[in-house]
């Protein structure tokens, strides 16, 4: 059973210039509310936004042009039984109904207070827009008068299905929806921000995450989400538990799931943290699982012993000056992955296999390591991989190989799988731990050709994310 052992973090960090536009869209669809989504909510009457003045207790409610990401602007639908909360995003206060019409924020408290508990109903008159209902007074949220001044106050009423009580509930999208461990955020856990992206999200959404330690398990299974850490490194930003193989079997003990498409993941660390000795058997545990296709990764961490980095079938990734570190198989599966510009380390002292791939026959394209840096605790005790599969396909490219790999026998047999009958290749590396000879199977210049990280990842789509 392979020991933890602590090891110094050396990943460069450059700037992700390439996601400069992606991660600074801001925009707002009409959505059904749901548990725990970020909104701003539009009176059908005027178009502009309720919004509350101050962070104080009784802070009044009125309306301004709406400005998707001030998050004044913003209302959190907490779920209380069968009706809501409404929190504000500046404040976190309550959406308040008091004995006077006009609409306040007070403290939420344990949220059981029937008069900030809302209803929200279909219009019948409006598609797409919602009647909101007070639980204590029975009386619905009104742009008084329907006016459209900004600075008008928004009060209760008797309900009625007309235009100045009924409202849009805008999806906060790309760029908005912050997590924060300490409350400051829409919401205190990523796993709450991915839940209040639709299912059937089409459109870009970033979830920003400022910095602290998140110990929860993470399962991102939307479309076109961003996780991007809000801090100066991406340790900064740790994303960690300690599910084990032995609880959990070796695929479902991951900290975090990504199953979305074109996710990606940026300035954050996945940690697996299991302490092995305290489980009897089964210290394989995950920190990041790879289901989705088209995932890209840069500038992350991802941290664990065993079986750190599980990349399934269903995979392509594309992961960018980027830190992997383990002990045993730590990089394993059968999908299509390019680590480029990353640093991958052994930190085991009696060394070990990095990968375990279990690639497809038919599938030309499992693992590429291209222009990365391959390190070690120890000299000489590195392999760079063994086949979980027969044939299971790894390239090691253009890389800088240091002394902890063991230089006369770097692939080793598992499980009955002979390595050279598995597709284990090298090209032009260098450093002390670089070298050819019968037991390390090199391409050829005109093979090179066909094996770059643009025909690792270009599948039936042509997808390039390379840059």
């Amino acid at each position: 059973m392979p020991l933890r052992h602590k090891a110094g973090i050396g990943a460069s960090m450059l700037a992700v210039l390439v996601l400069s536009v992606m991660l600074t869209q801001t925009s707002a669809e009409a959505a059904t509310p749901v548990a725990n989504g970020v909104y701003t909510l539009a009176s059908a009457s005027s178009g502009k936004c309720a919004t509350v003045a101050g962070t104080a207790n009784g802070g009044l409610m009125t309306q301004v042009a709406c400005v998707a990401t001030d998050t004044a602007h913003q209302w959190k639908a907490v779920p209380q039984g069968a009706a809501f909360n409404l929190v504000n995003g500046a404040s976190t206060r309550c959406m308040d109904a008091p004995a006077t019409p006009q609409l306040q924020q007070w403290g939420c408290g344990d949220g059981a207070k029937p008069n900030q508990h809302w209803t929200f109903t279909a219009s019948t008159a409006a598609s797409g827009k919602f009647l909101v209902r007070n639980v204590a007074t029975g009386l619905c949220v009104s742009n008084q008068g329907g006016s459209t001044a900004g600075n008008n106050p928004i009060i209760q009423e008797a309900c009625s299905d007309v235009a100045r009580m009924q409202w849009t509930f805008n999806q906060v999208t790309a760029g908005s929806a912050v997590v924060a461990a300490d409350g400051t955020g829409q919401f205190r856990t990523v796993q709450a921000a991915i839940d209040a992206v639709p299912s059937n999200n089409t459109a870009r959404r970033v979830i920003t995450i400022k910095p602290g330690t998140y110990r929860e398990i993470v399962t991102l299974n939307k479309p076109y989400v961003t996780l991007q850490g809000l801090g100066s490194s991406p340790s900064a930003t740790l994303i960690v538990n300690n599910r084990s193989a032995y609880t959990h079997g070796t695929s479902g003990s991951f900290t975090a799931q990504i199953s979305g498409r074109d996710a990606i993941a940026t300035n954050l660390t996945f940690s697996n943290d299991l302490d092995e000795n305290s489980v009897p058997s089964g210290a394989q545990a995950v920190a990041l699982r790879l289901d989705g296709d088209r995932t890209l990764l840069t500038g992350v961490r991802v941290l664990g012993d065993q079986d750190t980095l599980l990349v399934n079938d269903s995979a392509r990734a594309y992961v960018k000056n980027s830190y992997v570190e383990g002990t045993v198989d730590f990089i394993f599966g059968g999908g299509t992955i390019v680590f480029d510009a990353c640093d991958i380390y052994e930190k085991r002292t009696t060394g070990g296999p990095i990968t375990a791939a279990s690639t497809p026959a038919a599938k030309t394209y499992g693992f590429l390591f291209y222009r990365s840096r391959i390190t070690g605790a120890t000299n000489n005790t590195t392999q760079l991989g063994r086949p979980w599969r027969p044939d299971a396909q790894v390239l090691y490219r253009e890389s800088t190989l240091s002394a902890t790999i063991r230089t006369s026998q770097p692939w080793t047999d598992m499980s009955g799988n002979i390595w050279q009958n598995a597709r284990f290749l090298e090209y032009r590396n260098t450093g002390s731990g670089a070298g050819t000879n019968s037991n390390r199977p090199q391409l050829s210049d005109s093979q090179a050709a066909n094996y770059t990280p643009q025909r690792y990842l270009a599948g039936s789509d042509g997808w390039n994310p390379v840059f």
